[in-house]
């Protein structure tokens, strides 16, 4: 909850200039405390559908232990979708519509699988489209995660996302390049990101969109940016919401997938996840099941028992105290009717009142 510098004490001012929230009397005594309603815009595969749900809303109900959230969690009608994951939607979801209809102070975006070269020849382009420009106009702040960063890149700023080559995989280090950024405000300025990606936005296409870098890495590039104005929309290009447990059971299925023969070539490890005592153990599993498929007989079960209680978690608490700092931010910002993006008196150029130059 924010400081109110409620007297001229030098202190307040030092601390705003840091990137800490301080508001004044006069913001203070107009702000309509109330519930904050966020939705979640959910894409991904029906397998990871309920897993990303419950990954964003802990996320949410994390930040903060005095507001009150509301998440509304909603999908696209064109996304193919099994029976399972088609009912768990009709049960549980909302529609785009009533979204629209009730409105939101925030909006958070997941990844999706892609099958084309090209997002704009995805099912879900058009769809998205229409979402990210309601959201533009009339949501305080869009958090866009993974996927839908390259979405936004390409659709609003014209940058099409490079291939890597690769599968940059894995938990990699990362800094804060912006120590003043009231999003980055008291977390720790080196910190951990998991990444899951065979493409990337690089440095230079975010700075030629106009777009601010926060995060990033030497190895895993930049993680985390903002729109212009520095808040209306935030990039993230990690996966800062993955369990402990999440790049385990992708690096699982890889290996079923093998197993079933539907690649090639055995998946490596995760970059700097997995201790040596837990790729010892992999690499045995990985020669009892090469046995196994040559004798054709039963396959071996996969240790995910004796992986998982070793597996250490280094980015769930800075990924909590961002998300934080933004739904802290939306709360000072927002209007109280949450149709309205802004309460009166706020730039909408300059939301958090930084003072930066918009030329």
């Amino acid at each position: 909850m924010p400081l109110v510098a409620h007297t001229n004490l030098p202190t307040f001012e030092r601390l705003r200039k840091a990137g800490q929230t301080v508001l004044g009397t006069d913001r203070a005594m107009h702000q309509h405390i109330r519930e904050l309603h966020i939705g979640l815009l959910n894409m991904m595969p029906d397998a990871a559908l309920e897993a990303t749900e419950r990954q964003f809303f802990q996320l949410v109900g994390e930040s903060n232990p005095i507001a009150q959230f509301y998440v509304h969690p909603f999908t696209l009608e064109e996304l193919p979708r099994n029976e399972k994951a088609q009912a768990h939607i009709d049960k549980y979801y909302e529609t785009f519509d009533k979204v629209k209809e009730e409105g939101l102070d925030a909006l958070i975006i997941t990844g999706a699988n892609v099958t084309h070269p090209d997002l704009a020849e995805e099912p879900f382009w058009e769809p998205l489209s229409r979402v990210i420009n309601w959201a533009m106009e009339n949501v305080t702040s869009t958090l866009c995660s993974c996927l839908t960063t390259h979405a936004v890149l390409q659709l609003a700023y014209g940058q099409e996302r490079q291939p890597l080559g690769f599968k940059r995989w894995g938990v990699f280090p990362h800094y804060v390049v912006d120590r003043h950024h009231p999003l980055v405000n008291d977390v720790n300025t080196h910190f951990d990101v998991p990444h899951s990606r065979f493409n990337e936005i690089s440095r230079e296409q975010f700075e030629a969109a106009g777009l601010h870098v926060l995060v990033e890495s030497e190895e895993g590039g930049v993680h985390m940016a903002t729109s212009k104005d520095r808040f209306r929309v935030i990039f993230f290009q990690g996966h800062p919401e993955y369990e402990t447990i999440s790049l385990l059971k992708e690096y699982k299925r890889e290996v079923m997938q093998f197993a079933a023969g539907n690649r090639q070539d055995y998946p490596p490890f995760p970059d700097n996840y997995l201790s040596p005592r837990e790729q010892a153990v992999l690499n045995e599993y990985q020669e009892r099941l090469n046995k196994a498929l040559s004798r054709k007989s039963e396959l071996p079960v996969f240790p995910e028992e004796l992986i998982c209680e070793r597996l250490n978690n280094t980015w769930h608490d800075t990924a909590e105290g961002i998300v934080g700092n933004w739904i802290g931010m939306v709360y000072q910002v927002t209007h109280s009717d949450r149709k309205i993006p802004f309460m009166e008196g706020v730039d909408p150029d300059d939301p958090l009142g930084l003072g930066f130059t918009k030329a």
